[in-house]
């Protein structure tokens, strides 16, 4: 099970480490590595929210995921985009940008640090809708009650969430102005980009996430109706119908988690120019790093570990909301990758260990879980 999952992962990670051997040497062999570890560190949470989506998914969009999905994550989130961000910062051609980060990567490293106010207004903004669409969710399994019942309440205000991302946005943008104002406004006019990045970030996550939501509660309405009529559900029909729209649902679904894996990917980019400038040794690493990403996702939901320990998905969301407010911090001031990552592993460690907390106290009195969510809450 463990090889079937991560066999692909195995492989792409003994080929990157040999090209990197070949192209750079020893040194190159190490930075590749030490990007991997990076990436896989960064994403974890990513893991566990995806595995939560990819769960509803079919055999069959699972695969997709990990084929076509890992090309769209290696080769455009890794090392398309941040050419795209140099070409279009820059205003010059993908070719040039190319040439640029090949054979001028001091340069090429200054104008994608230059890009990351708006790289980063944009992810954080995306991620922070995540966040506040889960903290804000009615739900029976509740991690920490003190804070999720009463957000809970207030989530049955409509667009409370939206409301609240637009003024975390407009708050950064102009403490960001006034900040460059200061200094002399050599990134004032940044504080537009700021506001329009973030603004567009918050627009995709409503365009994608609503159509997702849109088909996956159509195809939730057609499976029950398939099921109260199961004679009639034979038809020919009928059956067509229910296959369009669970492909309609899966690839909004697919796009979906593309959309936020790219999301995640922001601070891992963006932090690999922390170890190198050279676009092929960060396309390497990282890449490995995405590639054990997606296949802890497949192995998260072929184990049901998110069923097995439920609040999982809780602690990978509150990472989601750590890192969203990271990425906006850094618009104005630099945070080490090393308290990225560890924010996400110490929350998802906990809500690991509270997980499994709640299974030995389930053993232990055999009751349905209410009495037991309230004794690790009130300790957690």
């Amino acid at each position: 099970m463990l090889l079937k999952t991560f066999g692909w992962s195995f492989a792409v990670t003994a080929l990157g480490l040999v090209a990197a051997a070949f192209y750079g040497g020893w040194e190159a062999f190490g930075i590749v590595a030490i990007l991997a570890v990076l990436e896989i560190s960064l994403s974890f949470d990513n893991a566990v929210v995806n595995a939560g989506i990819l769960k509803k998914m079919s055999a069959f969009w699972q695969k997709i995921f990990l084929t076509v999905g890992v090309l769209i994550a290696v080769f455009g989130m890794r090392l398309v985009f941040p050419v795209v961000i140099v070409a279009v910062t820059a205003k010059i051609g993908p070719i040039d940008a190319v040439d640029l980060a090949l054979n001028n990567k001091d340069h090429y490293q200054q104008l994608v640090t230059d890009a990351h106010p708006a790289i980063a207004a944009f992810g954080g903004m995306f991620l922070l809708m995540i966040f506040l669409d889960f903290i804000f969710e009615e739900r029976d399994i509740q991690w920490l009650r003190w804070i999720e019942r009463p957000l809970a309440k207030l989530g049955k205000v409509d667009m409370l969430s939206v409301c609240i991302a637009l003024i975390v946005l407009l708050i950064t943008s102009f403490t960001f102005a006034a900040h460059a104002h200061q200094h002399g406004g050599a990134h004032a006019d940044k504080a537009q980009t700021v506001l329009i990045a973030g603004i567009s970030g918050l627009i995709t996550y409503m365009i994608v996430g609503g159509l997702s939501g849109y088909f996956e509660d159509k195809l939730e309405e057609e499976e029950e109706r398939e099921h109260e009529e199961e004679e009639e559900a034979a038809r020919t029909g009928k059956q067509r119908s229910a296959v369009v729209l669970a492909g309609q649902a899966a690839f909004f679904m697919f796009l979906y988690l593309e959309v936020l894996d790219a999301s995640f990917s922001f601070d891992g980019v963006i932090g690999a120019f922390a170890i190198t400038n050279d676009i092929v040794l960060m396309a390497l690493g990282l890449g490995i790093g995405a590639m054990y990403v997606r296949s802890l996702t497949v192995y998260l939901v072929r184990q049901g570990t998110l069923d097995d320990y439920v609040y999982l998905e809780h602690g990978a969301h509150y990472a989601i909301g750590a890192l969203a407010v990271i990425l906006m911090v850094t618009i104005q001031y630099q945070i080490n990758e090393v308290i990225t990552g560890l924010v996400g592993v110490v929350l998802i460690g906990w809500s690991f260990w509270s997980s499994a907390r709640r299974n030995r106290a389930l053993a232990r009195t055999g009751d349905t879980g209410t009495d037991a969510e309230a004794e690790i809450s009130a300790l957690a």
